[in-house]
């Protein structure tokens, strides 16, 4: 029977195809995709190596490693996408893997969750924390927007301060969000049974069911590293040739940053969130969907910010009106479904029709100019 770790397995080929589709010169197109898909597989064993660490230094350490490396595929791309002076698709990325997770992640985790289980249950007093710091997530990207929107001849610099003073509170916010779901609420969100449940998930990783499992920290420290070197080339080839492949393919730079980058560095995580919901752990499932738009909004966006601010790109908070929509209509419409802590198919299809029409909007909307 193909399972997951087959399927990523076998996607593991797409990395010396990139690489020869690079050197040989195949074409932009080709590279592009290749590259695309090899980087999958590598954020699935950038995942497993994570929990595996996180198995061997405990659940404070473990679950700190896994809120800072959560998103960390994501974040290459981005930082590479920075450095090459793509902004706007930076900020299109941010948006979309925001919108992916809430609408696409949980709407599948509660579709497929809920055709085999009637009615799921995780706590709503965790959806509603959630919600109120995605509320702030969005008021933080909203305002350097209407400030732009309504103060004419506003300079890039004066932007860029205020977004670099707003990364700094978010930043704090996120670590501040750390200290209550760990610490001084940690019950309020189940960590005991989380923590089995990721040890549970690397081991099934592995297809190991020794109950005595120790994995090797230094094997998993250097897979782990090896994999981000890995991850950082192929990112690079991606970037390298996003402009001209995404022309050629019919796709703009705005839907590829939204719609399609994302997908590329989320989709091991995807999986994790609907194969847990599968086994009826939406408690779990929500939390990988949810907690990962947090650590985009609150962590990946600032560094990114600052990141920007220090190498001389004007990355700031004033993002494009259109993608300001589409992230307060996923915010309000995943809050809204979450906020009685159950869910059914049913829902789980809402959240998928709502991204289907944001995939939409993105396709059709016309080019913006600088996007590239």
């Amino acid at each position: 029977m193909i399972n997951k770790n087959t399927i990523l397995s076998i996607l593991l080929v797409f990395i010396p195809i990139s690489i020869a589709a690079h050197f040989l010169e195949w074409g932009s197109a080709v590279v592009f995709i290749t590259s695309g898909v090899a980087i999958i597989p590598l954020a699935a064993w950038m995942g497993t190596a994570t929990e595996e660490i996180a198995v061997v230094v405990g659940p404070s350490l473990g679950g700190l490693l896994n809120a800072t490396f959560g998103n960390a595929t994501e974040l290459i791309i981005a930082l590479i996408a920075l450095n090459a002076g793509l902004i706007n698709v930076v900020k299109a990325t941010i948006t979309g893997s925001i919108i992916s997770n809430l609408l696409l992640v949980m709407g599948f985790s509660m579709l497929l969750g809920g055709l085999r289980y009637k009615e799921q249950e995780f706590q709503p007093i965790v959806a509603r924390v959630n919600a109120s710091s995605m509320n702030l997530a969005v008021i933080a990207m909203l305002l350097p927007t209407a400030m732009d929107a309504t103060s004419a001849g506003i300079d890039e610099v004066t932007l860029q301060r205020l977004s670099v003073a707003v990364a700094v509170v978010l930043i704090l916010v996120y670590g501040l969000t750390l200290l209550f779901s760990m610490k001084t609420h940690s019950y309020l969100f189940d960590v005991g049974v989380a923590d089995m449940d990721l040890e549970e998930i690397a081991q099934s990783n592995l297809a190991q069911e020794n109950p005595e499992h120790k994995p090797n920290l230094w094997l998993w420290i250097g897979v782990l590293l090896g994999v981000t070197l890995l991850v950082a080339y192929e990112s690079e080839l991606l970037v390298d040739t996003l402009e001209e492949a995404t022309s050629k393919l019919g796709l703009t730079a705005l839907f590829t940053g939204v719609i399609v980058l994302p997908v590329i560095g989320n989709a091991a995580e995807h999986a994790t969130a609907v194969t847990v919901a599968m086994k009826n752990k939406m408690d779990l499932s929500v939390s990988v969907a949810v907690g990962s738009s947090l650590q985009i909004a609150l962590f990946v966006a600032p560094v990114l910010v600052l990141t920007g601010w220090l190498i001389g790109q004007p990355m700031d908070l004033d993002f494009n009106p259109f993608e300001l929509v589409a992230v307060a209509v996923a915010v309000l419409i995943a809050n809204s479904i979450s906020s009685d802590g159950k869910s059914n198919w049913l829902e789980g299809i809402l959240l998928l029709a709502a991204y289907v029409v944001l995939g939409l909007a993105f396709y059709f909307h016309p080019v913006i100019a600088g996007m590239g």
